[in-house]
């Protein structure tokens, strides 16, 4: 090989290309692929895809039915409990923990078998989960532990089912709608969000407790699971099934890192949802320490903050196609907007603020979403999105202790603008350390050491 050609070689591999449409991304699928667009389009095109429409209105009845679950799930914790804040945080690091332990494996799973029938033995199986906690909590037999059990198990089905279900998309929708398709599931998770625990309050009310919760939402499954059910396998885009190996983790790994355009949006999705989850925790602090409100002023708080996720989900959904100054943008408004609602003078004032603070941050999820799915070739797309679900979901417990550690003493003004600052530092660090890999790259190939990478083995 000549220098001149190992030059190139490294170019290619460290993705020096269109901002717009990255090599990585005109290379992938080209068996039938249909091209990106060039415009818009309709804010809901990819509802035009019948097997889409079938998994996106299954995932509105079921997405109430999760939220409706949590907020059963904390209030009968806190009942057992009478009042524990401890307990509360211990379900909540169960639900989470398989997740970070065995995220990569559900990755690998979702490369290894078709998606759609691993989507709905996972389905079933979230589905059974809720109808035991829900039998126990109707017979009065419930206790913490199996409350604690419950979520454990939640988590385990998790890690396969989330890098699936993400994976899918682009088999229902292929490449030209999927940033649309992302952007949808975004706002009809938020507008779950924003009416789930609403409903739930409500109904634990008028039902006399949370069981008849648990049991709707183990009814809530049958709509996601009939709609795959009745999906036509002929307009799914379904890649060949990736048989067993050795190293197939740590090739997803080497995969992700030699990419510049998939490790960018995930580094930088890594820092901002690391401190996502403790701004989430802080508007209660904010609402009830600061400004002196009650605990329905807080709930009105995190409905302004899902009302903005939920408009920023709807204008990604009107964009063609992400881009990396999308995603770097959303990212830095979404740290300046921190700021200014820890330094927020009144009350209201740090209500208008948290609709950019939603915005900014669905903004940056969906469009990092979109990126990595264009980005990564079909064999590798379940691993690329376990390390996507790994690193969105493994931030949280290193975040959020942090910043309230920070909050309980000095305040939660100064934990707030800290959390913004924090964002913005991890914004600038997501593009250095690609930067470093990129570089790494390109030297490596140069020496001959690293082949320049035009695809997944």
């Amino acid at each position: 090989m000549t220098r001149s050609q190992a030059v190139e070689d490294a170019r290619t591999a460290v993705g020096e290309v269109r901002e717009s449409e990255p090599r990585a991304i005109q290379a992938e699928e080209t068996r039938g692929a249909e091209p990106l667009p060039r415009s818009r389009g309709g804010m809901f095109r990819s509802l035009r895809n019948y097997n889409y429409r079938l998994f996106v209105s299954g995932s509105v009845v079921s997405n109430v039915g999760t939220w409706m679950q949590r907020t059963a799930q904390d209030w009968l914790v806190l009942e057992l409990t009478h009042g524990s804040s401890a307990a509360l945080g211990v379900t909540t690091a169960l639900q989470f923990l398989p997740v970070v332990l065995f995220g990569l494996w559900g990755g690998m799973l979702a490369d290894r078998y078709s998606k759609r029938p691993l989507l709905m033995a996972a389905q079933s199986l979230l589905g059974l989960l809720a109808l035991a906690m829900g039998l126990l909590a109707i017979t009065g037999h419930a206790q913490t532990w199996h409350v604690y059990v419950m979520a454990f198990m939640l988590g385990l089905v998790s890690c396969v089912e989330v890098p699936t279900r993400q994976s899918f998309v682009v088999e229902m929708v292929g490449r030209r709608d999927l940033a649309n398709a992302i952007a949808l599931n975004s706002s009809t998770f938020n507008l779950a969000r924003v009416v789930g625990p609403a409903l739930a309050g409500v109904l634990i009310y008028a039902l006399g407790g949370t069981g008849p919760i648990f049991l709707l939402n183990a009814v809530s499954f049958a709509a996601v699971i009939t709609g795959l059910l009745l999906m036509r396998t002929s307009e799914l885009r379904t890649p060949e099934p990736v048989a067993r190996g050795k190293g197939q983790l740590r090739e997803g790994l080497r995969y992700v890192w030699r990419r510049p355009e998939l490790l960018m949006p995930i580094l930088l999705v890594a820092f901002v949802a690391m401190f996502a989850t403790s701004f989430s925790m802080s508007i209660a602090l904010m609402a009830k320490q600061v400004f002196g409100q009650d605990a329905s002023s807080f709930g009105v708080a995190s409905s302004v903050f899902a009302v903005g996720a939920l408009g920023g989900a709807l204008l990604a959904a009107r964009r063609a196609r992400p881009t990396r100054r999308l995603l770097i943008a959303g990212g830095v408004v979404f740290g300046l907007a921190q700021i200014a609602a820890g330094l927020a003078p009144v009350y209201l004032a740090f209500l208008l603020l948290l609709v950019p603070a939603g915005m900014a941050l669905i903004t940056t999820n969906t469009a990092a979403n979109s990126s990595v799915q264009l980005a990564a070739s079909p064999e590798m797309r379940g691993r690329v999105m376990g390390i996507y679900v790994l690193v969105f979901t493994g931030g949280a417990p290193i975040g959020a202790p942090l910043i309230g550690w920070i909050g309980e003493f000095a305040g939660p003004r100064l934990g707030v603008v800290i959390c913004g600052v924090m964002c913005l530092a991890g914004v600038g660090l997501a593009i250095l350390l690609t930067r470093f890999a990129a570089g790494r790259t390109h030297g490596a190939v140069v020496r001959g050491v690293v082949p320049a990478p035009g695809g997944a083995r």
